[in-house]
């Protein structure tokens, strides 16, 4: 049986806990039969899998290695994935380098079935079994609370961006954009409307940076390499996804809320700016 994260509350609250009951859950959910099974297996055996095809027709192995970037959705999707694996990420034309999910290509250097073959050693199949671990567990917690997977996700992947100083402004922006996890905490985050998707790309890296110099006193994606910052935008995240599903009495400033929509009653773009402002 397998470890189901325990997240008794939603919104922030319940991020909160998350936060200061992760190591302990964590633990609790890589120990669990599943999990251990899946990862002594791959260990056992990724080396025999010298061509695509020993991968890709082994359901074990690619459960692990899709998980482990992020794409366990695609396990049946055979010739999908098999062509992104014999294509490689060396030509500009291959498959991975065309869609838009930057993972693909994390997922097709790894295993470099098209950059010249597949010999992993020792510490590549660690840091994949443990890319595995945290994906899996991030998954795990999506299906009890889908906006507490965004938030882990977030502060997880957020740093190598902020601090990729190759990056430019608007080239940080333009990463951000393309992961679709990190957008949608972004946008939650600065409070944008649903239809800013859109917009031009040119039109949305410059809201980025304008709503990120409103936030932070910085128009670049690097004032997120400080953890403090991160944790605002998970804090407003949060908070804009419990206005979205209507305030509790945990929500901050939920009585003032309610002597207000007494008098006359607020909408919900009313409420969202209300609470934001008060974080």
């Amino acid at each position: 049986m397998s470890f189901t994260p325990v997240i008794p509350l939603n919104g922030y609250t319940g991020w909160k806990f998350v936060q200061r009951t992760y190591d302990r859950q964590f633990e609790s959910f890589t120990k669990s039969p599943e999990i251990a099974r899946n990862i002594d297996y791959f260990k056992e055996n990724i080396r025999s899998a010298t061509k695509v095809e020993d991968l890709v027709t082994d359901r074990r192995l690619l459960t692990v290695a899709l998980e482990a970037f992020g794409l366990g959705d695609d396990i049946n999707k055979g010739a999908w994935v098999r062509k992104i694996l014999e294509e490689g990420t060396l030509s500009d034309d291959a498959f991975a380098n065309k869609l838009g999910n930057p993972q693909y290509q994390e997922f097709a250097r790894a295993f470099g079935y098209g950059n010249g073959g597949f010999d992993p050693t020792d510490k590549q199949i660690e840091r994949i079994v443990e890319n595995y671990r945290t994906r899996a567990f991030e998954q795990a917690v999506g299906n009890v609370d889908n906006d507490m997977r965004l938030a882990l996700n977030f502060e997880r992947e957020i740093g190598a961006i902020a601090n990729n100083e190759n990056l430019s402004q608007v080239g940080g922006w333009l990463k951000i954009t393309a992961s679709l996890p990190l957008r949608e905490v972004v946008e939650a985050a600065f409070n944008l409307p649903q239809e800013f998707s859109q917009l031009d790309l040119d039109r949305q890296t410059e809201i980025l940076a304008d709503k990120s110099f409103q936030l932070f006193g910085d128009k670049s994606v690097s004032a997120l390499a400080d953890p403090e910052n991160v944790e605002t935008m998970i804090r407003r995240f949060q908070l804009r996804r419990q206005v979205e599903a209507g305030p509790s009495a945990l929500t901050p400033g939920y009585s003032a809320l309610q002597v207000l929509q007494g008098g006359g009653g607020l909408g919900s773009v009313g409420i969202a700016n209300l609470l934001l402002s008060n974080i």
